[in-house]
């Protein structure tokens, strides 16, 4: 009599497997409610048990501190600004790239406000002394770091056009990122302009060429 083949368990997850799983399902959650979000409420997204999260995590400050980290890691957006084919024309090379970078920074910008909106201050944490660390603080020199690979990324994505171009493409890529910047910062609701027209601005200006309609 043949013997049924031995089933075998899945491998489980490790813990950065099941904290990267937890923080994936957590940040939609922490943009829309804030601190105020329930780790009941990171589960149920999760789907798994709420002795889970306390498993990967020490607290639900924890949580909310690799959310902010993993909102804030340029890593992802670089990846996607390396993508960009340099087959392409100029202005789609750098529509894309606006696409990608208003992506990243407006999901930042969601957590970010969601937290501080609802009163929460890693500071001010009890318990927590202002020296202390967590996941989500970035020191001045990575954000730096990461600013500069970001800006490298986009240099090499200008550098193709460099003989036609009337600046070197590192000062292209700074003034790219200093218009995204100011625009999101700054920029009226509803007054935004779209990733194609934000790119000719940038690469055209906004005078008429003279002696024509356009």
């Amino acid at each position: 009599m043949t013997e049924p083949p031995t089933r075998r368990r899945a491998p489980g997850m490790s813990t950065e497997q099941r904290r990267a799983m937890i923080v994936a399902a957590a940040l939609p959650l922490v943009a829309e409610y804030g601190a105020a979000v329930t780790t009941a409420q990171i589960a149920r997204a999760a789907g798994i048990g709420e002795a889970t999260i306390f498993r990967a995590f020490k607290d639900k400050e924890e949580v909310l501190a690799a959310c902010t980290a993993e909102a804030m890691n340029p890593h992802h957006v670089q990846r996607e600004l390396a993508s960009i084919s340099l087959d392409q024309p100029l202005a789609d090379r750098l529509t894309e790239a606006a696409e990608a970078m208003r992506a990243h920074l407006t999901r930042m910008g969601a957590v970010a406000g969601a937290l501080h909106a609802s009163g929460h201050r890693r500071d001010r944490t009890p318990g927590r002394s202002p020296g202390d660390r967590t996941p989500g603080d970035r020191p001045a020199d990575s954000r730096e770091t990461a600013m500069r690979a970001t800006r490298d990324a986009l240099t090499e994505l200008v550098e193709p056009d460099r003989a036609t171009l009337r600046l070197p493409p590192e000062r292209v890529a700074s003034i790219f990122l200093g218009m995204l910047f100011t625009q999101l910062h700054f920029g009226a609701e509803g007054a935004e302009a779209d990733p194609a027209e934000f790119v000719d601005v940038l690469l055209h200006g906004t005078l008429r060429k003279p002696g024509s309609g356009t």
